[in-house]
């Protein structure tokens, strides 16, 4: 499991063979081809480059680990590339021989733009490139997460702006951690929302923050009841486990789900009745959570009941407001899809959106895969001979897989107050000093040469 050799598609391995006679040089890149966003917010590269990549990651034990499994797995004793793989021991102490170009993380791309692209730095081994393939390709799945959690958070962005105050950073939480395909799938697809936001429950993204972007505490979240504390009471004494969350817990924000048998009955009864008493005198914000239903009906539903019980105040853009110690979060089947269809049915019956976050899990971590934005890693340009060739692929069957040629550059176009206004992929050989290529060096040889701190990275997904 801990072997870059095997860390590739089984074809892989014949691919040394398959090259033209005297090829010394194979240079790929990575794009977004369009598909769900005209934007990708590019993340996760520098996980892949430290966890994997940096450093000596090839030894002869793991050649030869190789070279039986290949041996086994295809039936044939020469196919692996044994001397391959022994030249980069002896060569480079087991580092790897390429060099990595990419945009920082965190900016804000169109599609059918290069993210990053890759090529080998010794003629032995061109090969090399196009095998790393399988690995690399896998920063589709943080930058679609990074991508769509940036898309909600502009229709957060956009109901705020007209109808409420809040700041949107803890209006979108990852509840995706249980519905995740892998640890490792939800560290690297929970600290992609975190890009954008500052709420989670999915502790592995945090942690993955914090070990590969030196993030300090990037995220935060709240005391929380779930079905099984709040149906352990039993369903007669449902009001004594909603107490006895304002108990526990009397000076803090805590969210309390509400919907295990009847969500109106709760709100207006136990909620609003019963318990509204500790509910208004308390110190900390009561968050009251639907789990159920359409997510539009339900929550015009519960907060009008809520605005009958605890009554509102219309704020300075004339929308209603519950009392500062009331809130609600919709957890449940919330995406890019259903989260405006609810903002919307709010705003168009008077209320803010301040009186709503959301939650999103298999949603917001799981419902994508690697052509929701179409990303490619295709190879552009090969040395044969001594001589650079463009090469590039143009299926008749579908124009929208024509890949790229040559060795490309990334470039924005900036207007006259230098705000950038326009991204353009064309040859990296066009960069003039005045005319930068955004695609920068961050790795080679074996070395991280540059180290992005996840601070950083969340100031250039929000200055756009």
């Amino acid at each position: 499991m801990n072997n870059i050799i095997i860390k590739a598609d089984s074809y892989k391995a014949s691919h040394w063979k398959q090259y033209p006679p005297k090829t010394t040089g194979v240079y790929s890149y990575f794009e977004s081809r369009g598909g769900m966003y005209k934007d990708i917010v590019f993340f996760g590269l520098q996980y892949y480059l430290k966890k994997y990549l940096a450093g000596q990651v090839v030894s002869y034990d793991k050649i030869n680990e190789a070279k039986e499994f290949f041996k086994a797995h295809l039936g044939n004793d020469k196919i692996f590339n044994y001397e391959g793989w022994s030249y980069i021991v002896k060569k480079y102490d087991g580092k790897l021989p390429i060099e990595i170009k990419a945009v920082l993380e965190g900016t804000i791309v169109p599609t059918q733009n290069v993210l990053f692209t890759i090529e080998n730095t010794d003629p032995e081994c061109f090969w090399l490139t196009s095998y790393l393939e399988t690995l690399l390709s896998k920063v589709w799945y943080p930058s679609t997460v990074a991508t769509k959690s940036w898309y909600q958070k502009q229709v957060i962005k956009k109901y705020l702006k007209d109808t409420g105050d809040d700041i949107p950073d803890f209006k979108l939480h990852d509840f995706g951690y249980r519905g995740s395909t892998s640890e490792e799938s939800a560290a690297i697809g929970g600290a992609a929302h975190l890009v954008n936001f500052k709420g989670t429950d999915t502790t592995a993204g945090i942690v993955m923050a914090q070990k590969y972007y030196g993030a300090e505490m990037p995220a935060f979240s709240i005391p929380a009841a779930e079905h099984s504390t709040i149906t352990a009471w039993g369903k007669d004494h449902e009001v004594d486990a909603f107490e006895n969350m304002l108990d526990q817990f009397p000076d803090a924000l805590v969210a309390v789900v509400s919907d295990s048998y009847d969500i109106f009955k709760a709100v207006e009864e136990y909620w609003g009745e019963q318990l509204k008493e500790k509910v208004v005198g308390r110190n900390g914000v009561l968050i009251i959570r639907p789990d159920s239903g359409d997510p539009a009906d339900t929550v015009l539903k519960v907060i009008n009941i809520l605005g009958e019980k605890f009554g509102h105040v219309n704020n300075k853009k004339g929308y209603k407001v519950l009392p500062p110690y009331l809130r609600m979060i919709q957890g449940d089947g919330i995406d890019e899809v259903t989260l405006p269809q609810v903002l919307n049915r709010l705003m168009a019956n008077d209320w803010s959106a301040d009186n709503l976050a959301f939650g999103s899990g298999g949603g917001l971590l799981q419902n994508i895969n690697r052509d929701t934005c179409k990303f490619a890693f295709k190879t552009s340009s090969v040395t044969v001979d001594g001589k650079e060739r463009d090469v590039y692929k143009d299926p008749v069957t579908d124009p929208g897989k024509k890949s790229k040629k040559g060795k490309l550059g990334l470039f924005n176009i900036k207007n006259t107050q230098g705000n950038i206004i326009g991204w353009h992929t064309q040859a990296a050989s066009d960069e003039t000093e005045a005319y930068k290529n955004q695609l920068q060096t961050v790795f080679r040889d074996g070395e991280l040469l540059i180290d992005q701190a996840f601070e950083d990275i969340r100031k250039r997904s929000n200055d756009k």
